[in-house]
């Protein structure tokens, strides 16, 4: 009983202390840690959350329905607009301080007549579309290039699931704000979101508004273009959220700068994904790949020995998981660009070039469509910089 009554007295003792801890650190936190400051993403995104912006937009036409931004892709909901009414808010980056260009995703500016966009400064801009891409969702527009701070933008550096990421956007409309989390996975596709997919997923909270804005690493690099959630109801976050990744992102925005528009590239085959049949009747070590149902005639797979039947599983060195991973790797590439191509044939893994470029005969599906060709529209009372409204 003596030993129960001094195990007692001790575990009281042991509470007092380790309340009056918490008394005193509640009342003043230390600013170190045995000499060391507490970690913090402070200092990176003092720096770079100035690139980060937030757009809204309004359409000057009466009784035409559009689509709200921040719920488009999962929920498909209609929001009726008035003449010079906001139909939609949303984020965006600055790639290109020197010219003024900040790219977003392209729903968040359907069918508006004016873009505005909002510094973290509070310094207000009318935007003018430089162009869409409405395949990929993505769109680059121009504002005034004055004082404005650029990000970095990661290309060459491949994420990895388990990297920390940080998303930075306008929330419903409240503004900029910071989430953190992971990458969750790679190269999803599939999802019927946009016609090309090759999608980051993170658990970093993203709702609706954050469109169109930041995935960064903890370099403060932009890894990818924060595009869909997968939610319930609400439209909220539930830890699955979609990213456009920054290597096309850069590849899109470098066409819409320099010609207004997107050509992708075609190789002129039909390809369907690798079910549990084809794998044991064609002995593939793997489910992988994208099996050819089909080719063109005089097509550039045609000319590089391609044959139905074949099933692609690597181009220029990355592994091809089904046909809809084979598609955005194709759709990401310029006219006239050379891919090596790993196929398997008749129990043999081998090897051809092709240089991708326009089919224009012969039965297509998935690759061997049309490419895509966005043209550069107008938008009313948006020259450039005559028009723009400058808050200081």
């Amino acid at each position: 009983m003596m030993f129960l009554n001094k195990v007692a007295s001790l575990f009281f003792t042991t509470t007092l202390i380790l309340l009056g801890c918490l008394n005193t650190a509640s009342a003043k936190l230390p600013v170190e840690v045995n000499g060391q400051a507490l970690p913090s993403l402070a200092d990176m995104l003092e720096r770079i959350t100035p690139a980060v912006v937030n757009i809204s937009t309004e359409n000057g036409s009466s009784g035409t329905p559009v689509k709200d931004p921040v719920y488009r892709h999962f929920f498909g909901k209609n929001v009726p607009t008035q003449p010079g009414k906001p139909i939609g808010t949303g984020s965006g980056i600055i790639i290109d301080a020197d010219n003024g260009y900040v790219v977003t995703n392209a729903h968040v500016i359907e069918n508006a007549d004016k873009i505005i966009v909002t510094l973290k400064d509070k310094r207000q801009f009318y935007a003018q579309l430089i162009g869409k891409d409405l395949k990929a969702d993505v769109a680059v527009i121009q504002i005034q290039p004055d004082r404005l701070t650029a990000m970095v933008v990661a290309t060459g550096k491949p994420s990895r699931v388990g990297d920390f990421v940080v998303a930075i956007g306008n929330p419903y409309g409240l503004g900029q704000s910071v989430t953190s989390g992971i990458v969750s996975a790679l190269g999803r596709t599939g999802l019927g979101i946009e016609d090309y997919e090759d999608f980051i997923q993170t658990d970093a909270p993203i709702n609706p508004g954050n469109s169109g804005g930041a995935l960064v690493n903890l370099r403060g690099e932009l890894i990818g273009i924060n595009t869909a959630i997968l939610g319930g109801k609400s439209g909220g976050n539930v830890g699955i959220g979609f990213a456009i990744p920054a290597d096309m992102i850069i590849n899109i925005t470098d066409q819409l700068v320099e010609n207004g528009r997107v050509e992708r590239g075609q190789l002129g085959i039909e390809i369907q994904d690798i079910r549990p049949a084809l794998v044991k009747a064609f002995n593939l070590p793997d489910g992988q790949g994208a099996l050819i149902s089909g080719v063109v005639s005089l097509s550039p797979a045609d000319k590089a020995g391609i044959q139905e039947g074949d099933i692609i599983t690597r181009i220029n060195g990355t592994t091809v998981t089904n046909s809809s991973n084979l598609k955005s790797i194709i759709g990401n590439l310029r006219m006239g660009s050379k891919v090596q191509m790993e196929y398997f044939r008749n129990g043999l893994i081998k090897k051809c070039v092709a240089e991708v470029g326009q089919v224009s005969a012969g039965k297509y599906r998935e690759i061997g469509r049309k490419p895509v060709v966005e043209s550069k529209p107008e938008i009313e009372n948006a020259s450039p910089w005559g028009s723009f409204e400058v808050d200081n």
